[in-house]
């Protein structure tokens, strides 16, 4: 079950129980001095953990959310094992559980990092960076980035880096982001000119060639699936059309800004020292 529908529940649950004994089964115990004036075991741990959980509900829901990365798709910007945090506000006060706008703020720009809820399968939440928004038109050709006409800036770091041999190290500028990507020596995967639609953004991995994104995640997919499009006259060398995969405004839940531990293993110990903010 989702954990911000748990949350949710024993919020409600909780406080209505606290609103009742502050309404009516307190003054009750007060008034007949024969029984004992002690509330009952429910009513106790209503008023004991309704605070906590009203504050947890607020802070997580609207302001911010930890989360943790499972994978390697994001490196070298996000290791396996960071604990990050989510602004929830960023782009826009959202409801829990349904995550629908009801106060707008701001919109993802190219360059951002942002958590949302897979298209596929919305109890998961993937972590990428935005690429284009609506109606930027991006391509993609060994390796390199052209979005509406202008190449991406890149600079080659290192070739065979320690941390991730048979591939390169290159650090991209895209709009006001500089980050750190990987790449395949050999470039694996092009595609052509393609036109972000309305409500919608494409967004893939710093890992590049180790991640499944706006790229991947419809190949093979019923075309009808949430954000699966298929790219007009494209096909490739077996003859299947070009799916592409874009996030839905509705499914997004923040812009991860900052690292606030490290810790990979479960029998290992959780390391405070690369404290850093999210490029």
């Amino acid at each position: 079950m989702d954990f911000s529908l748990i949350l949710v529940l024993a919020s409600l649950v909780t406080g209505l129980v606290w609103l009742l004994d502050k309404l009516v089964l307190k003054k009750r115990r007060a008034a007949n001095r024969f029984q004992d004036k002690k509330p009952g075991l429910l009513v106790e741990y209503s008023n004991s953990f309704f605070p906590v959980l009203a504050l947890v509900l607020v802070l997580r829901s609207f302001l911010f959310e930890p989360f943790q990365i499972p994978s390697g798709s994001m490196l070298p910007t996000l290791k396996i094992g960071d604990f990050i945090l989510v602004n929830k506000f960023s782009y826009g006060v959202r409801l829990p559980v349904v995550n629908k706008r009801i106060i707008e703020v701001d919109n993802p720009s190219p360059g951002d990092v942002v958590v949302f809820r897979y298209p596929l399968d919305e109890r998961l939440n993937y972590i990428k960076r935005v690429i284009g928004v609506a109606g930027d038109k991006i391509s993609y050709t060994n390796s390199q980035l052209v979005i509406n006409g202008q190449p991406v800036g890149r600079q080659l770091l290192e070739k065979n880096p320690v941390e991730s041999p048979k591939e390169e190290l290159w650090q991209e500028t895209l709009a006001d982001a500089s980050y750190s990507v990987y790449n395949y020596l050999q470039p694996t995967f092009n595609f052509p000119e393609i036109t972000v639609p309305e409500g919608y953004y494409f967004v893939m991995g710093d890992n590049r060639d180790h991640s499944n994104d706006s790229r991947f995640w419809c190949q093979g997919q019923p075309h009808n699936e949430t954000g699966c499009l298929i790219i007009p006259g494209y096909v490739n060398d077996r003859g299947a059309p070009l799916v592409m995969g874009f996030v839905p405004e509705e499914n997004l839940v923040g812009r991860a800004f900052a690292v606030w531990m490290h810790w990979p293993k479960l029998l290992s110990l959780p390391k405070f020292g690369d404290l850093r903010t999210i490029e």
